[in-house]
């Protein structure tokens, strides 16, 4: 089994030295899910919540949020990003908001972790606008679903 590359031989805590890593063209794609009451979903489907176009800033936090990810998650490093797409799609079938998001960048580390709060923060977004009307809203189905670049290559879910 591979080892935690964030504890030290103590078990402390550390930052990973990537300085030795080679740069390379980076990207992961993570998604996940918000479901919700069918009223709730037509309201962000028909544009009628008060608040204003609830996909549009959502997709505008999880930009935010990939680019902001060192400053959440301790041992992060903060990468230059290249590229945030957010992908945020009304799925009447299950009653929910599904969302994709693929991040790029060329740096010495990945960006799995970019593209995971992407993907929450851009669903928290869509809870915090739609809290209102539905509280029991629920993030689900979270995940990383490919990642490529660096020394470990290519990997899919």
């Amino acid at each position: 089994m591979a080892k935690l590359t964030h504890l030290d031989e103590s078990g402390a805590a550390r930052m990973v030295d990537v300085g030795a890593k080679d740069i390379t063209a980076r990207e992961a794609v993570a998604e996940g899910l918000i479901r919700m009451q069918p009223e709730t979903l037509r309201l962000i489907i028909e544009g009628g919540h008060k608040k204003g176009d609830v996909l549009a800033v959502a997709r505008v936090a999880g930009i935010m949020a990939a680019k902001k990810t060192a400053e959440l998650i301790p041992l992060c490093h903060a990468i230059p990003l290249s590229a945030v797409d957010i992908e945020l799609t009304a799925d009447e079938k299950r009653s929910a908001v599904f969302c994709r998001a693929t991040v790029r960048t060329r740096a010495q580390t990945g960006v799995e972790m970019e593209a995971l709060t992407a993907v929450e923060i851009a669903l928290l977004t869509i809870y915090d606008m739609c809290k209102a009307v539905d509280r029991g809203m629920t993030l689900t189905d979270i995940g990383l679903v490919a990642k490529s670049g660096g020394k470990s290559g290519e990997w899919r879910r």
